[in-house]
């Protein structure tokens, strides 16, 4: 068992990748968890979503009280939504705002998703977008925007207006790509409008364990009508989500490294980091931070549930790895085809399963909510 001194997490750092934590509660705030994890654990950014929501605050009496009091305000279901949201929001920032400033804007963020349902409405999503970074009014608040064709247009904009923005529900190489062009596209307007663009940051939201829990099922059936490739298709389970994180990164240099993006940096431009989401190990036949090991590298930000904080805490394997085997990163998605795998339609199933995931949680968070201020509601 490791001490807090030696813990491996600690040294994440120094191969130039961010430890975030996907999770913020009410709890974690005023216990003053959220503390000691950064002094423990080095946890420098929260992400959080309408799943985490739905979590902290359905169930949970701590927010009574406040709910309570959004009653006798007359606030509708929406309003309390937003005030306890809100509120949680800017303490996470308050708390990690030192952070922001010693990092010189590289970390310090919390994140913030925009309500999921508006996933395919660009001015929906922009207008939100707009909306809650003037009601939280934090400098380290980063805006979740899913990174639909729709959702980019409003990053594009976002950026333009001066808003960090964390882009989310990335699964596919190239809906990476077109996310960090999305960004680039963004800075240069906002350059153009006269606006100083070295106090921007984004983040690329990756998404790891979905994809190989959604590949090897599809992987198992493809075995069970063609006994023939069982090995092949044996040999490619638990590879594919990692493999595609490093052709993600191989297209990040490319991008980082052409005349548009150098000519931002010029003007000051801060890279959009890729991040590593969904990384808590979904089969307990893979170690419990695979996702974690295999993508430690450079310009990086992984963002791990708690429980997958305390495995890396114990027993993560630090070196820089996000561009050892990249041959054979490729190798695997060059293979999925001959074995009878699309890809593409697989990323397209998760992107509408990921969108749907945050939906749902949003509609029971909501759905709690009602019922509360039902119960607290004077008779």
């Amino acid at each position: 068992m490791t001490t807090v001194n030696d813990s491996p997490i600690l040294h994440l750092k120094d191969h130039g990748q961010s430890v975030w934590m996907d999770n913020l509660s009410r709890d974690l705030l005023v216990s003053g968890e959220l503390v000691q994890l950064i002094d423990s654990r080095a946890v420098h950014g929260i992400t959080s979503n309408p799943a985490i929501f739905e979590k902290a605050i359905a169930g949970n009496q701590i927010y009574d009280q406040e709910i309570e009091a959004g009653v006798r305000a007359g606030q509708s279901v929406d309003e309390i939504y937003e005030s306890l949201v809100f509120d949680d929001i800017r303490r996470a920032c308050d708390v990690l705002k030192p952070i922001y400033e010693s990092s010189q804007g590289l970390d310090g963020y919390v994140s913030l998703e925009v309500p999921p349902n508006l996933a395919h409405d660009s001015e929906g999503t922009l207008a939100e977008a707009r909306r809650y970074a003037a009601a939280i009014e934090r400098p380290n608040l980063m805006i979740k925007i899913p990174g639909t064709p729709e959702g980019l247009k409003a990053v594009e904009q976002t950026i333009r207006d001066g808003i960090n923005v964390n882009v989310t529900l990335l699964f596919s190489v190239q809906s990476y790509i077109d996310t960090a062009w999305a960004y680039i596209r963004g800075l240069e307007a906002r350059l153009a409008d006269g606006h100083d663009i070295s106090s921007m940051a984004s983040v690329a939201s990756f998404f790891l364990s979905r994809i190989d829990s959604k590949v090897d099922d599809a992987l198992d059936q493809l075995a069970e009508t063609d006994g023939s490739k069982r090995d092949q298709i044996a040999g490619l389970k638990g590879k594919v989500a990692i493999a595609n994180a490093k052709l993600a990164y191989q297209e990040y240099k490319k991008i980082t490294q052409c005349d548009r993006w150098q000519a931002l940096v010029a003007q000051g431009a801060n890279v959009q980091r890729l991040l590593w989401a969904s990384t808590s190990t979904k089969n307990p036949a893979y170690s419990d931070v695979m996702y974690v090991d295999e993508l430690i590298g450079p310009d990086t930000v992984n963002t791990l549930p708690p429980n997958t904080i305390e495995a890396c805490a114990d027993h993560c394997d630090v070196s820089s790895r996000i561009e050892s085997d990249v041959e054979q990163a490729y190798a695997v998605i060059d293979t999925l085809p001959a074995v009878g795998l699309n890809l593409d339609d697989v990323m397209d199933e998760l992107l509408a399963e990921g969108i749907d995931k945050f939906i749902k949680p949003f509609d029971k968070l909501m759905d709690s909510l009602v019922m509360k201020v039902k119960q607290l509601s004077p008779v």
